[in-house]
């Protein structure tokens, strides 16, 4: 066995640089402990464990002799969605893990611990907030930044080093499952506040300090508008398209910090897997971005580059195809890459290309201070306080969308009893990528709390179901029967009948709408239709001639025409996170400005797909008996006051790109209530060498104003807002005229219009 290297190797010495540490230690490593750094273990955990509890040396000296990259998902005892260990029992398994292989190993490397943070760390009792589609429905840059901040402190302070989070795809097909996994449909949006997550989990600048940790960007790329909806299907999008939609969120978000993990995606963009993309990862975003970081694979894509790309005949030719296309280490198991040894040896791939992304993985390692104090003390490790829980109680209720209501909202005093109906009303509902939080406010508690704090009464019935009890992790998903549901219908409408208002919570539900990561793991539909017999719900409730308030939960937009035709009030929520009784009961009872708007559109039917707001002028030209507009646009939002945002005026009316030019409004709150109101900034270039979409966002800022109060709100118009990808595919700025378009939603009627002119 080649000897341990001495105590003053220049990679042990933390005065060194870090570039002399990586190459001194990378001279050392044998082939075998290169491709150790470049996997992960997961499945092989359990077979590390001591009794169930703790951490197995013996096991690992035969599991992991030369070391390893990264430890998955540490958080999980035996796997999803069994519980987990609590923090402190996290960071006791993970001093044990790094001091065995500190102490054990020849080269005595720890490892990077990843955790997945989508909304929140995944891990018992750790705080959950609603899906990134309610966070963008929030238009909030500083609160999102706050609660990725949340997460990085507890994930931090439990020994992960990563998290796989945040995902800045497009999401341009409501059909497809991982919606409620994205920033919306706008790439400017998604890049605003993915910078925004990113920021909350690493800081403002590229030193790791306490409370931090690396942020993954996933999943480049075009993985929002896959073929049929269907999840992983290929992206039949230009390059074009792929470069200013679908890679608008990471482009910013490289060029604006120093992100430290990207993400590949699963499918294939205009036939070539993103994880066998070399002129994506390497010439994109590497030469042309300046990109810095690690290429992390997505769970198993590697050996689907095989397996279901069929680009390889094998696993091992998949890992070179992936390792020589830029993607730096194998998540979340030793699959293909332990086969490079054999490749290196061979000469099938050169030891060059092994040593680049072996000196990425180090670089994190190295930068985290690992090699100098791996361990932490487990009194340290922070679960969900009261704080975090008000946070996730205010992101709710400013990521609910009012989309109707004719008044009878917020509600007062006359309603003495409240019917709370519905499949949603009494449902734990977080979404995919959960773990357990130490509570869950459903929305018949929080509706029954507040009520009950005024000595008024509620009643609850089901209603109907939208599927039988499941769980996103597993399957089967069990449809309900209607004969069962009827006899639930004919009892909510029982119920409702001494009731003075009703609030009805529909939608989907964590079965209906998720990651569908295998044929027999689906979460893709067809159809934007209520699943189940919610129709009929909705209309034996109408037929009672009570009130109604609407509820839409779920991850995804859906057709909920008959509900907003029969309702007089009508929320879309998304999902809210742990306190979404809480911020329901605080907007519906006024105590809080609903405060979202749409960061997707909800178009009229499947067959109105695509329906997002910026296409292109040739697009959308109508259907025959049908109107082709969403049924709600893109930033529509109503608040319980009203706004004035006067006609904006520019500083200039014309200038060049080097010249310093805004366009302002001013916003006046003309109601008899205190409110939010999001503030958007679009542009359209009126002529142009390449054709344009007819509008796209290019700023917005949320503002709460008292009644009769006013603020002016200014957005720059410079290079930035001004760009776009020209004949050439370089990124170049027109002179000509552009409109300058501000108000309330994408939709014409809510914006104010100028024309600026760009000179030469």
């Amino acid at each position: 066995m080649t000897e341990k290297p001495p105590a003053d190797a220049v990679y042990r010495n933390a005065s060194e640089t870090t570039e002399a540490r990586i190459a001194d230690l990378i001279n050392r490593m044998t082939v075998e402990e290169k491709v150790a750094q470049v996997t992960a273990v997961w499945a092989d955990k359990k077979r590390m464990y001591l009794n169930g509890q703790g951490f197995n040396p013996d096991s690992a000296a035969i599991l992991m002799p030369h070391g390893i990259g990264h430890i998955t998902r540490p958080s999980e005892l035996a796997g999803p969605p069994a519980p987990g260990r609590s923090g402190a029992e996290q960071v006791v398994y993970l001093n044990a893990v790094q001091r065995w292989l500190v102490e054990e190993t020849r080269l005595g490397i720890p490892a990077l611990a990843h955790e997945e943070s989508l909304h929140g760390l995944a891990a018992k009792n750790a705080t959950s907030w609603g899906q990134p589609i309610a966070v963008a429905a929030t238009f909030n840059r500083d609160l999102t930044r706050q609660l990725y901040a949340t997460a990085a402190r507890q994930a931090a302070s439990r020994g992960a080093h990563v998290v796989l989070t945040p995902v800045v795809d497009v999401a341009r097909d409501p059909r497809w499952g991982r919606v409620e996994e994205t920033l919306g449909e706008d790439p400017y949006l998604a890049g605003q506040l993915g910078l925004q997550a990113v920021l909350g989990f690493q800081g403002d600048d590229a030193k790791w300090d306490p409370g931090e940790v690396f942020a993954t960007l996933k999943h480049m790329a075009g993985h929002g508008e896959p073929e049929g909806g269907n999840n992983i299907a290929p992206a039949n999008i230009s390059e074009r398209t792929l470069r200013e939609v679908f890679l608008h969120p990471f482009r910013y978000i490289v060029q604006k910090t120093p992100v430290r993990n990207i993400m590949a995606s699963y499918n294939e963009v205009n036939g070539v897997p993103s994880h066998a993309n070399a002129w994506m990862l390497n010439d994109l975003l590497r030469d042309t971005w300046g990109y810095q970081g690690a290429v992390v694979s997505d769970y198993f894509a590697v050996r689907e580059l095989a397996d279901r790309h069929a680009v390889a005949a094998n696993w091992q030719e998949a890992a070179i195809l992936a390792i020589s296309a830029g993607v730096d280490i194998e998540l979340p198991d030793r699959e293909a890459y332990p086969s490079l040894v054999e490749a290196v040896h061979s000469g099938a791939l050169k030891e060059s290309i092994l040593n680049t992304a072996v000196g990425r993985i180090l670089q994190q390692k190295f930068d985290r201070g690992l090699f100098e104090d791996p361990y932490l003390d487990p009194a340290g490790a922070l679960e969900t306080t009261s704080a975090d829980r008000a946070l996730v109680r205010r992101a709710g209720s400013e990521g609910m969308i009012l989309l109707k209501n004719n008044g009878v909202l917020p509600l007062g005093d006359e309603v003495k009893t409240l019917a709370i109906i519905g499949p949603n009303a009494d449902k734990l509902l977080l979404g995919g990528y959960s773990d357990q939080p130490d509570t869950f406010v459903t929305v018949r508690a929080g509706l029954e709390a507040a009520f009950s704090a005024r000595n008024l009464s509620t009643v609850y019935a089901e209603g109907v179901r939208v599927t039988e009890a499941g769980s996103w992790y597993l399957d089967p998903v069990v449809a309900v029967p209607e004969s069962e549901d009827r006899l639930r219908i004919a009892a909510a409408v029982s119920a409702v009948r001494n009731a003075d208002l009703i609030v009805l919570a529909v939608g989907g539900n964590e079965l209906t709408s998720r990651e569908a990561w295998a044929e027999g793991h689906l979460g893709d539909r067809p159809t934007l239709e209520l699943p189940g017999l919610q129709n009929e719900l909705i209309d034996a409730l109408a037929a009672t001639g009570k009130p109604i308030v609407g509820l839409v939960f779920g991850g995804r937009p859906l057709d909920i025409r008959n509900l907003t035709e029969k309702s007089d009030a009508v929320f879309q929520c998304f999902y809210l996170g742990q306190e979404t009784g809480n911020s329901v009961a605080d907007v519906l009872l006024g105590t809080v400005d609903p405060g979202g708007r749409l960061p997707i559109s909800i178009p009229r039917s499947a067959g109105h797909i695509p329906a997002y707001y910026n296409y292109k002028p040739t697009a959308r030209r109508g259907y025959l008996f049908d109107d082709a507009s969403a049924a709600w646009p893109f930033g529509y939002g109503l608040s319980y006051t009203t706004f004035t945002i006067s006609p904006p005026t520019l500083t200039a009316a014309s200038a060049t790109t080097a010249a310093e030019v805004s366009v302002s409004v001013t916003v006046t709150n003309s109601g008899t209530r205190a409110g939010f109101e999001v503030v958007q900034l679009y542009i359209r270039d009126k002529v142009s060498s390449v054709t344009r979409p007819v509008k796209e966002l290019k700023g917005f800022e949320k503002i709460y104003l008292e009644p009769g109060a006013s603020q002016t709100v200014t957005f720059p118009l410079g290079q930035e807002q001004l760009e776009f990808l020209g004949p050439g595919m370089r990124w170049i700025v027109e002179p000509g005229e552009f409109e300058i378009m501000v108000g309330s939603s994408s939709r014409d009627e809510d914006l104010g219009k100028v024309t600026f002119t760009l000179t030469e």
